[in-house]
């Protein structure tokens, strides 16, 4: 299964969607009182929620406890999106 990576915003954050996404080919999308995703994934700031082909939470990573530039979060976050994308 290809992996897909896009955005979400949280309810009441609508007034950054235009600076986020300038620029950006990123699919960016915005959580609505009928599709609140963060009232159910219940992710923090600058998490990323790995879900599997139905759409189903199998794991979270922050990017604020595991930066990126080291290489050991770099492999440990891609191996788990890969881990996402065959799950089902």
């Amino acid at each position: 299964m290809p992996i897909q990576i896009l955005g979400v915003n949280e309810i009441g954050f609508e007034s950054g969607n235009a600076t986020i996404t300038a620029g950006r080919q990123l699919p960016w999308l915005q959580a609505t009182a009928a599709a609140d995703v963060w009232k159910e994934w219940k992710p923090t700031y600058r998490d990323v929620v790995l879900l599997d082909g139905a759409n189903k939470v199998v794991g979270i990573y922050n990017l604020s406890s595991h930066d990126l530039g080291v290489a050991t979060n770099y492999a440990d976050l891609r191996a788990l999106f890969v881990a996402a994308a065959n799950a089902n």
